[in-house]
């Protein structure tokens, strides 16, 4: 027989915010949200509750009626159901089987069927005392209740006398006889119906003929108050079942040494290989759970810069992730239950491995893999713009596979971009509207037409000397110190996109000054009589 612990979450929308940090610890609190005839208040909290507020009052009505001042929040529908999908993942340490509330329930919680798991924290009393102790000292208010049945432990979670309620296997009815009709999970419509005429309590509803009962309210009312009493199954639909790709071991010896939790989790791909290979897909991020014998949980994920389903390069990801964590890992005595699941997959299509060459862009990838792992953050990498201002063709983005065979290509061809000073790295895709000087260049061969150091935005250069309004600076003061050229080449004119707003042109030119040091300067829009031009420097070559 199920033995099912119903989490009743009071105020869930408010507890969220406190908890995420979004509003503040002390003061009357609610969530509203658009109702029949404007904002409705959603969820309150304790001490708006004592103010004489109810869910569902007009927002407008409630601020003229009290005199104090009450902290009004938007409903955030999204965020609140997947913290509530967050903490049922917690609640998994007490039972594999754990099931959100529906839209039946209209409250925030959960079950846990702990039939043939109570026992591992010393029964059912011990259980609830542990998952209340833990919830209260999370500052997240709730009531439970542990039944037969779903309907049952919810009727007397959410209508119950106490916070706190444990029927022992087979009184869920007389239990529940006393409770409102509310507690059935009916619709309103029912419910208003019921108290017209005089049927306030379960008892009175199941005293009732059915026939009768059933012609005026429908087959769910007699459905809900079946399934309340263990009268009909009602089977829950838990988490586990949305991840398809997944695997777990438990131990009977439980393990703490780094080598077996890396052995264990190399079981568990190979486990989960085939049916991604079935699939045609592979894994871009993965979560290896360990669950310690006390009931605490570390969770580790993992994530990947291509579809993955090698066995051997998880285990290596899971070997690096274990040495940056050392003794953070703090196995206590031991995890007794080690799980993995593929999160997030992408498409992976059949490739040759027999003649043992690897694939072309392996080699960098198992590297950003790696550093990932060992650095405890995602790496960026540089992406195209389609810009053709310098600062504006290049950004950053998380590494992933898409497009860097094409940027570790480039790369092959010029040296890679250095950030200094807030720099940022060139990009090759700008493109010239008029080219270089014909005359022989006495550039450096070994120096890239463009420099390797691009500052954020270009700096001022003050005071400019020039032999000819057109052409190049022979004098200039930057960084407070004056610098004279003695060697000058251009202009290279750079304008905005065409499908962008006209903006002044650059003439950018490649300089080097009397201490050897080559700068990347540009004037800011074409010379003009009586106007003096804007002067910048806007790189630096190695």
């Amino acid at each position: 027989m199920p033995r099912i612990v119903c989490v009743c979450l009071s105020h869930w929308p408010v507890t969220r915010l406190r908890r995420a940090g979004l509003a503040p610890d002390r003061g009357p609190l609610a969530v509203a949200a658009e109702g029949p005839g404007g904002l409705r208040l959603l969820a309150l909290d304790p001490e708006a509750r004592a103010l004489g507020l109810r869910p569902g009052e007009p927002l407008g009505r409630v601020r003229a009626r009290i005199g104090v001042p009450l902290q009004v929040y938007p409903a955030d529908p999204d965020s609140d159901r997947a913290a509530l999908l967050r903490l049922c993942r917690w609640a998994e340490g007490y039972a594999p089987v754990v099931a959100p509330f529906g839209a039946a329930e209209a409250a925030d919680g959960f079950y846990i069927d702990v039939a043939g798991a109570s026992h591992l924290r010393g029964g059912e009393g011990p259980l609830v005392d542990d998952l209340a102790g833990r919830l209260a000292r999370s500052n997240i208010p709730a009531r439970i209740a542990l039944a037969d049945t779903p309907g049952g432990a919810f009727a007397l979670a959410c209508y119950g006398a106490s916070d706190r309620v444990i029927v022992p296997p087979g009184g869920a009815e007389p239990a529940l006889r006393a409770l409102p009709v509310e507690a059935l999970r009916l619709d309103p419509g029912t419910v208003s119906g019921l108290r017209r005429l005089g049927l306030r309590r379960v008892g009175e509803v199941d005293a009732l003929a059915r026939g009768p009962l059933a012609r005026r309210f429908g087959e769910a009312l007699l459905l809900r108050l079946d399934q309340a009493m263990g009268r009909r199954p009602e089977p829950l639909a838990p988490l586990t079942e949305e991840a398809a790709y997944r695997a777990a071991r438990g131990f009977l010896d439980p393990i703490g040494r780094q080598s077996d939790i890396v052995v264990t989790a190399r079981l568990l791909m190979a486990e989960i290989a085939p049916r991604l290979e079935r699939d045609g897909v592979g894994a871009c991020a993965l979560r290896l759970v360990l669950h310690r014998v006390d009931g605490v949980m570390r969770v580790l994920d993992l994530g990947l810069s291509r579809p993955e389903r090698c066995p051997e390069r998880v285990a290596a990801l899971v070997s690096l992730r274990l040495d940056r964590l050392g003794a953070g890992l703090d196995a206590g005595f031991g995890f007794e239950t080690v799980t993995l699941t593929v999160t997030v997959t992408g498409a992976l299509s059949a490739r040759q491995t027999e003649l043992g060459a690897a694939p072309q862009g392996d080699g960098i990838d198992a590297l950003a893999d790696a550093l990932t792992q060992r650095l405890g953050r995602p790496l960026l990498r540089l992406g195209a713009r389609a810009s053709h201002i310098p600062e504006r063709a290049a950004h950053t983005l998380p590494w992933t596979l898409q497009g860097s065979d094409s940027a570790s290509r480039r790369s092959r061809q010029a040296p890679s971009p250095v950030r200094e000073r807030g720099a940022v790295p060139r990009s090759a895709s700008c493109e010239a509207d008029t080219p270089w000087t014909s005359a022989p260049s006495s550039w450096p061969d070994h120096l890239p037409p463009r420099p390797l150091v691009l500052f954020p935005r270009g700096e001022a250069a003050l005071d400019v000397l020039s032999t000819v309004p057109e052409g190049p600076p022979r004098r200039f003061r930057w960084r407070a110190r004056i610098h004279a050229i003695v060697h000058a080449e251009g202009p290279e004119r750079i304008a905005a996109e065409w499908w962008h707003a006209p903006g002044a042109a650059r003439d950018y030119y490649r300089v080097e000054c009397e201490a050897g040091r080559r700068l990347w300067l540009y004037r800011d829009g074409p010379h003009a009589p009586g106007r003096p031009a804007a002067w910048f420097v806007h790189g630096v070559f190695a």
